[in-house]
């Protein structure tokens, strides 16, 4: 009978000791990874639900307004090693800040053009300026899908002025916003004075 009493207890200091050193390995492993573990796999979901549904969008190559005449190609670029913007290496195309959303996608797409380029040579966004509400912008993806954009507003901004509401509109839209430069030149910053953004939302 006393063996039976202590072969029931050997039983369940097993089981006990079994489940005690499960629920540790458990605990051990999702505090020592927690982001593999859950997170990941949520942003992950996120990321494809946000893919699904635009998937139709793709990168964009042309920007044309034909109340200014402007038809250019779109180059692609980052930021400095300041944070700024990065900007066009010609009078001639612009620049889709790439970090951001595709124009079309949620969000605030950003794409920058030259003012006043040097030895009076024309530059993309010289008549930028003269963009009225209402007015309207294309962009060509490379799948040839053509997006319109109307202009809502137009603003000017000091040099170093932060502007998040230009780079991070979270409305659940979307918009695409021009920038150029305009103002004073500064010979030795080799830049202008302020930054003027013309501001569309999608058709």
């Amino acid at each position: 009978m006393l063996s039976k009493i202590l072969i029931k207890r050997i039983l369940l200091i097993f089981i006990f000791s079994g489940l005690t050193l499960f629920i540790a390995l458990l605990l051990y492993f999702f505090l020592k990874n927690p982001i593999q573990n859950g997170l990941t796999l949520n942003i992950k979901n996120t990321a494809i639900l946000s893919n699904q549904k635009q998937i139709d969008i793709g990168l964009p190559i042309r920007l044309k307004i034909p109340s200014i005449k402007v038809n250019a190609p779109i180059e692609y670029v980052g930021l400095t090693s300041d944070g700024a913007m990065d900007v066009p290496k010609g009078p001639n195309e612009t620049v889709w800040l790439d970090i951001g959303p595709r124009p079309g996608e949620k969000g605030s797409s950003v794409i920058a053009g030259h003012y006043g380029w040097k030895n009076n040579i024309p530059a993309v966004f010289d008549n930028l300026h003269k963009l009225r509400a209402g007015d309207e912008v294309f962009i060509e993806d490379e799948k040839k899908l053509i997006i319109t954009f109307i202009v809502r507003e137009i603003k000017i901004y000091e040099k170093d002025e932060t502007v998040l509401e230009v780079f991070n509109l979270n409305d659940e839209k979307s918009h695409l916003n021009l920038i150029t430069c305009m103002g004073n030149w500064n010979i030795e910053e080799k830049t202008r004075s302020k930054r003027l953004v013309v501001f569309t939302d999608k058709k």
